[in-house]
């Protein structure tokens, strides 16, 4: 007996995914920005959830979330991480970090929040991530500002960690 194919991909494992932009301030500050809609109180990069089912690409996803969330339409750079995210109580999620690159002062004072979703943004130093972001984005923000600096290309990483350490 064999199943239809919907009936077979009904069964599949599934996964979240998502896209972010890492950009960065001439000093070297990361643009952090505050959801209204996390009950913990944690900050993150512009960016979300991929509308894979309308066939969005990462990198696109990371370009319109860019324009909603903070009013910039910039084309992402290089893909500096992939993270494979494990949580409770939900599916594994995909994560992709883009490089944004340098805004300056005039980008910077053009940012315009999407109030629905955010109450305020902020450039914080790579040593005080941790003051704003979950422990997982801190090291996978890290990971990224490091693959940037060396140049060896996109970092894959497990919960934030370097894949092959996992």
């Amino acid at each position: 007996m064999s199943i239809d194919f919907a009936t077979y991909l009904a069964g599949l494992p599934r996964i979240l995914a998502g896209a972010n932009t890492l950009f960065r301030s001439a000093d070297g500050r990361v643009l952090l920005v505050e959801p209204n809609y996390r009950d913990d109180g944690t900050w993150t990069l512009p960016g979300g959830t991929i509308e894979s089912d309308e066939g969005e690409t990462p990198r696109q996803a990371a370009h319109r979330e860019t324009l909603e969330e903070i009013g910039l339409d910039i084309t992402p750079g290089a893909l500096l991480a992939v993270d494979w995210v494990v949580g409770p109580g939900r599916p594994a999620l995909s994560s992709y970090l883009y490089d944004g690159g340098v805004l300056d002062e005039e980008q910077l004072a053009a940012i315009r929040l999407q109030v629905e979703e955010l109450d305020s943004w902020e450039l914080s130093t790579p040593e005080d991530l941790e003051r704003y972001l979950t422990p997982g984005a801190t090291r996978r923000v890290r990971a990224a500002l490091a693959a940037l600096r060396a140049g060896t290309g996109t970092a894959e990483l497990v919960n934030g960690r370097p894949a092959a350490e996992s």
